[in-house]
């Protein structure tokens, strides 16, 4: 892989120490180009037939690139604004009873927790708590489903193998999984994998991924219906959900999202998947080294793309790094600052994060 020519895709680099794609990936300057001409399109040519025609191109391109992203086929693949939104389909969907429990770790996103305290409040779930590491061996008699990280946000660990083997369902938050390292949702054995298009795919806010295995699909309830995820909309109150995972679509998707979205992640799979995660996760794995030989040692991680490391005070050490031109971020409730490395950085962005440090 050209790592030099990859960087200069990235307009960012050229000014930062740009170490944030867990939070929000850097933009491909080929991605903005393609908004814009979806934008400019729509400006010369109006919004009408043609253009939801163009729509429905986008998002279809979209679909498949991401399934290849997710080792899946297109058709278990919805299109979202966010990894949150896939969580929340999946579990506001689900079969629950009050009583019934959801079993989650003890460092999981808002982007899940919201979802599990939704079940909580709402429905009467039990929402079991218990070490990222044992998520796998906490499932019981009245566990109805699994709901973890793929890569832990806090730390950069991988969700325990385990997991594969449970008979219950398990949906993966994939906001750290998708574009950052190898991803394979039927060798993961998840029945759901929720993705985030902003982040390590460098797509735009408002995008995203959700899989759905057809065996779950059939069980998850779906109450927010319209033209996106029906079949035949015409068909009035008798109108159906499409068959496949398009029944979990976004209500409205924008070309230019679409399009920006697209341009970004087609960008990253001509590099080459295995390429790109194998860079990022070589860059990481220096970095970790290098800190812990400066003193700074590292959160327990695996082979990923995300290092968390110890600060005397997280949010001032950030605020200090970003007016140095490095942008990573702190962790809050933990005493923690993460950096994000991508197969766009160099060996020169992590000294310059190294060199800004405090003693």
């Amino acid at each position: 892989m050209d790592a030099t020519r990859l960087r200069a895709e990235f307009p960012v680099l050229s000014r930062l120490a740009y170490l944030n794609a867990g939070t929000d990936g850097p933009l491909p300057e080929r991605a903005v180009r393609a908004a814009a001409e979806e934008l400019e399109r729509e400006l010369r040519d109006g919004r009408a037939k043609a253009h939801f025609e163009r729509r429905g191109e986008l998002s279809s391109a979209l679909r498949a690139a991401y399934s290849r992203a997710l080792g899946c086929d297109a058709a278990d693949v919805a299109l979202t604004t966010s990894a949150t939104e896939g969580i929340g389909q999946v579990v506001s969907g689900i079969p629950l009873q009050r009583g019934d429990e959801i079993v989650t770790s003890d460092e999981e996103h808002p982007g899940l927790q919201g979802a599990l305290a939704a079940a909580r409040e709402v429905r009467g779930a039990v929402i079991r708590e218990v070490p990222f590491a044992e998520v796998a061996g906490a499932v019981g008699p009245r566990t109805r489903l699994v709901a973890c990280s793929h890569v832990s946000w806090m730390t950069g660990a991988l969700a325990p193998a385990e997991l594969a083997r449970l008979e219950v369902p398990v949906l993966l938050d994939g906001a750290q999984g998708m574009g950052a390292v190898p991803t394979d949702v039927h060798a993961i054995g998840c029945s759901a994998y929720a993705a985030a298009g902003q982040k390590w795919a460098c797509g735009p806010d408002g995008s995203g991924a959700l899989f759905v295995s057809a065996e779950l699909r059939e069980r998850l309830a779906v109450e927010r219906r319209g033209y996106g995820n029906l079949a035949d909309a015409g068909e009035g109150l008798s109108a159906k959900l499409h068959a496949d995972a398009r029944r979990f679509d976004s209500a409205s998707l924008s070309a230019e999202a679409n399009a920006c979205a697209l341009a970004a992640i087609t960008l990253l799979e001509d590099y080459g998947w295995a390429a790109i995660h194998e860079r990022a996760a070589a860059l990481a794995e220096l970095f970790a080294e290098r800190l812990a030989e400066r003193g700074r040692e590292p959160a327990p991680r695996d082979r990923t793309t995300l290092v968390s490391f110890e600060s005397p005070d997280a949010e001032t050490e950030r605020a200090q790094l970003a007016e140095a031109g490095v942008v990573v971020r702190n962790i809050p409730g933990r005493p923690w600052l993460r950096a994000s490395v991508g197969a766009w950085n160099d060996e020169q962005d992590l000294e310059r994060l190294l060199a800004a440090l405090s003693p």
